[in-house]
């Protein structure tokens, strides 16, 4: 293989693991639409909250310090302990479904039977309050999250392909670890969404609320439970953010990305979030990779929108989103 073959080998294959990291910000969305047929803008912030309440609990983080210091004086940092990795991540995905039921409570058992707008709407001020709220409770510095995930370009890839072809491909182990955890989550939500009684449910709750409700489906518990798998969700895609990158408060930004994420897919399909992510990613990084020095670089940062709207002209519905026909 001829070296520019190579490094374009090894461009395609970072770029699907980057793609992989997006598809798990749009898995979050994807459930939220398939349950209310509303674009939730605050998944983004979710896996931001979820990531520093993760770090915070990890690295026994006094909860709202800064603002108790402030009003008392103090010097309250954190407690005289640390929580172990695992611990840390089940109590945080407890904090994640106590969240769920508080957003059923004070924001969607008010907004049944409401236009779709109204919907998108209230998630717009629950991401705004979300990331002010987290900013009160953990802190606006940037935090470094380890739960002993492996990290680094993975050793036995390099030395191989250097074996075959005298080039060792640079794959991170990060990236690895997210492409098998994405790989579990979508089988796991697709059987869940197809196969189980709630799946079904949640989808007529998608369909029709009222008729929903007619038929005896609970819509307070199949928002509770979907609002709590996403958070789950997002806590996974915070934990491989985060590891990677820091927690920062850019971390909530990822929700961009995951829009043409969804374009191409499907707003509806799961398996479509990870496609539509790994042709983002792999596009996105041929495309900087090749075109990129001919018209000055910075190709990713428009790379996946322009590609989102070719789809929306030809395909709107995205590769695997069902496809809407309304009679009047």
């Amino acid at each position: 293989m001829t070296d520019q073959l190579l490094y374009a080998t090894e461009t395609a294959l970072n770029g699907l693991m980057t793609g992989v990291m997006y598809s798990l910000v749009a898995l979050g969305f994807v459930l939220i639409y398939k349950s209310s047929g509303v674009f939730n803008y605050a998944q983004g912030v979710l896996a931001l909250f979820a990531a520093l309440t993760l770090v915070g609990i990890q690295k026994g983080q006094v909860p709202f310090a800064h603002l108790i210091n402030a009003m008392t004086g103090g010097h309250l940092e954190s407690f005289p302990w640390q929580v172990p990795a695992l611990l840390a991540i089940l109590l945080t995905a407890g904090v994640m479904v106590i969240m769920a039921i508080i957003i059923e409570k004070l924001v969607l058992k008010h907004l049944v039977n409401q236009a779709p707008i109204i919907l998108f709407m209230a998630t717009i001020g629950l991401a705004y309050f979300l990331e002010g709220f987290g900013d009160v409770m953990w802190g606006a510095d940037i935090k470094t999250l380890d739960v002993g995930l492996p990290q680094g370009i993975n050793e036995t890839i390099e030395t191989v392909t250097g074996d075959l072809f005298g080039y060792g491909f640079f794959i991170d182990n990060l990236d690895l670890v997210a492409t098998l955890v994405a790989v579990l989550l979508v089988t796991a939500l697709t059987i869940f969404s197809q196969y189980s009684k709630q799946g079904r449910a949640l989808r007529a709750v998608a369909d029709d609320h009222q008729a929903a409700l007619s038929v005896g489906i609970s819509l307070r518990f199949i928002w509770i439970l979907v609002w709590s798998i996403a958070g789950f969700v997002a806590l996974v895609a915070g934990i491989m953010w985060g590891s990677k990158s820091g927690v920062q408060f850019s971390l909530s930004l990822i929700a961009l990305k995951a829009l043409p994420v969804l374009m191409l897919g499907g707003f509806t399909s799961i398996p479509g979030a990870i496609v539509g992510g790994l042709i983002i990613g792999m596009g996105e990084k041929l495309f900087e990779f090749w075109i990129g020095p001919l018209i000055g670089g910075a190709t990713e940062n428009w790379f996946a929108y322009v590609l989102a709207l070719i789809f929306l002209v030809f395909r709107p519905q995205g590769l695997f989103g069902e496809k809407i026909i309304e009679r009047v």
